[in-house]
C-alpha cells in the first residue's frame, strides 16, 4: 500500500526519546535535555520585531521561489563581510535547509546514482536521495581522522554511480570541520569526475575558536552551498535556509522551487533581513561565546566521569562521546539514562552504523545549571550501575 521508500526510511530514535521526555514532564519532573539540536535561546528580539512589522504591513503573500531579492543581495553582502564575493544571482532562498536539500537532491541526482554521506552524519541525509530513487552511500570517518573524510577515503569512495558527495563543516554530530586543503581536493576530484561536491555549512558562525576558513566558498568558487537561519541565527522555527549554487545551476532550481515549494514564507525572509543588522550580530556573538563555555563544561564533567571525548569540536553545540566504558551499547546507555534518571541523550545509531554502538552525542544546548544537574544525574547512574568513575 505505501511505498518502498516510507518503509526504508528508519525514525529517529531521538524523537522516540523527546516523547518520552514529554511523558516525564507530563508527570511534573525535570528532563535534562542533551538529546536535540535546539538552541534553548528565543529568535533575537530584532528578528522577531522585524517579522512583527512586516506581518502588520502585509507582506504575507507569496515570494518569488528564489526569495525576496532584498534577503538575496543582504545574504550576498554577507559574503562579503566574510571576504568572499557571491553574486546574489547564485542565492536561492529555501523553506530550511531540508527543503535545500530537497532541491539539490532533485537537481543533481537521477535513480541509480549514488549519494557519498558521512558515517556518522546527519541522519536524515540518505532520506534525501531515496526520495529521488538514488541511493545513499555511506563513507565511514573516524576519530583518528576528526570524524572527516581524507582525500584518500573521498577518492576510494567515489564509485561509478556516484554523482555527488554532501560533506558538512561543521558537522552533525562531532562539530569538527574539514581540513581547508582537503576540501579544495574532494571537489576538483567530484568535478573531474563529473560531480558535484554539496557542503552543509548550516553550523557557520558556531565555532569554538578561530577557524581556518569562513567558508567553502573561501576555498572553491563552484561549491554547491547548503546553509541555514537555524543555528547561529536562532531560528530554527522559521524554516529557512539558503544554497549557493554556480550561475548554470540557477535555472534548473527556480523551476525546481517554482514547482515544489512555490515560495519561502514571506514573513520568515522579512525577519531573516534583520538577523544581519548589527544589533541583531552582536546578540548571535553573545550567544556563540555562550556555548563555547558550555562545551568546555560539558566536556570537563563528563570527562572527570571516565567517558572520552576523542574530538574536541570545531563548533556547532555537540559533543560526540565515547560511552564505551560503561560496558553498554549507546542504545541502552541512552534509555536507561533516560527511564531511570531523566536524561535524555542521542545514541550513535541515529548518526549511521559505523561505531555506533559505541558513541552518543551531547548536545550542550541547555544553560549551565542544566548541564550541571545533568552532569550530577549521569554520576548517580554510573554509581548505580556499578560503574567506576
Amino acid at each position: 500500500m505505501f511505498s518502498n521508500r516510507s518503509r526504508e526510511i528508519a525514525p529517529f530514535v531521538v524523537m522516540q526519546l523527546v516523547q518520552r521526555a514529554s511523558e516525564f514532564e507530563a508527570e511534573g519532573k525535570t528532563v535534562v535535555h542533551f538529546e536535540v539540536g535546539e538552541p534553548d535561546f528565543q529568535t533575537a528580539a530584532p528578528v522577531v520585531d522585524a517579522a512583527k512589522l512586516a506581518i502588520d504591513a502585509g507582506r504575507t503573500k507569496y515570494t518569488t521561489a528564489l526569495g525576496i531579492p532584498e534577503l538575496r543581495e543582504r545574504i550576498s553582502q554577507y559574503y562579503q563581510e566574510l571576504g568572499v564575493n557571491v553574486s546574489a544571482n547564485r542565492i536561492v532562498v529555501t523553506s530550511g535547509a531540508s527543503g535545500g536539500l530537497t532541491l539539490l537532491a532533485a537537481l543533481l541526482l537521477d535513480p541509480e546514482d549514488e549519494l557519498l554521506i558521512t558515517d556518522p552524519g546527519y541522519p536524515c541525509n540518505d532520506v534525501f536521495a531515496r526520495l529521488v530513487g538514488a541511493s545513499p552511500k555511506p563513507l565511514n570517518v573516524h576519530a583518528q581522522n576528526r570524524f572527516q573524510p581524507t582525500v584518500a577515503d573521498f577518492v576510494d569512495a567515489w564509485g561509478s554511480q556516484t554523482r555527488a558527495a554532501l560533506l558538512a563543516s561543521p558537522g552533525n554530530p562531532t562539530g569538527t570541520m574539514l581540513d581547508q586543503a582537503d576540501l579544495a581536493a574532494m571537489n576538483a576530484h567530484a568535478k573531474a569526475s563529473a560531480g558535484a561536491l554539496i557542503l552543509d555549512e548550516i553550523y557557520q558562525g558556531l565555532h569554538h575558536h578561530p577557524v581556518g576558513y569562513s567558508t567553502g566558498l573561501a576555498v572553491a568558487e563552484d561549491l554547491y552551498i547548503l546553509n541555514s537561519f537555524s543555528k547561529y541565527f536562532g531560528m530554527t522555527g522559521w524554516r529557512l535556509g539558503w544554497v549557493v549554487a554556480p550561475d548554470e545551476a540557477v535555472e534548473p532550481l527556480t523551476k525546481l522551487a517554482q514547482n515544489l515549494f512555490i515560495s519561502p514564507s514571506a514573513p520568515a525572509q522579512y525577519a531573516a533581513l534583520a538577523t544581519f543588522d548589527e544589533q541583531a550580530m552582536v546578540i548571535h556573538e553573545v550567544r556563540r561565546e555562550i556555548f563555547a563555555r558550555r562545551a568546555a563544561l560539558l566536556a570537563d564533567g563528563l570527562r572527570e566521569l571516565r567517558f572520552q571525548i576523542p574530538v574536541v569540536p570545531d563548533g556547532a553545540f555537540y559533543l560526540y562521546v565515547d560511552i564505551s566504558h560503561t560496558g553498554m551499547t549507546s542504545n541502552d546507555f541512552c534509555w536507561r539514562l533516560m527511564n531511570e534518571f531523566q536524561v535524555a541523550v542521542t545514541p550513535g545509531s541515529d548518526f549511521g552504523s559505523h561505531q555506533a554502538d559505541r558513541y552518543a552525542r551531547f548536545a550542550y544546548t541547555r544553560g549551565a545549571e542544566a548541564i550541571e544537574l545533568g552532569l550530577t544525574r549521569i554520576a548517580s547512574a554510573l554509581e548505580s550501575w556499578g560503574i567506576d568513575i
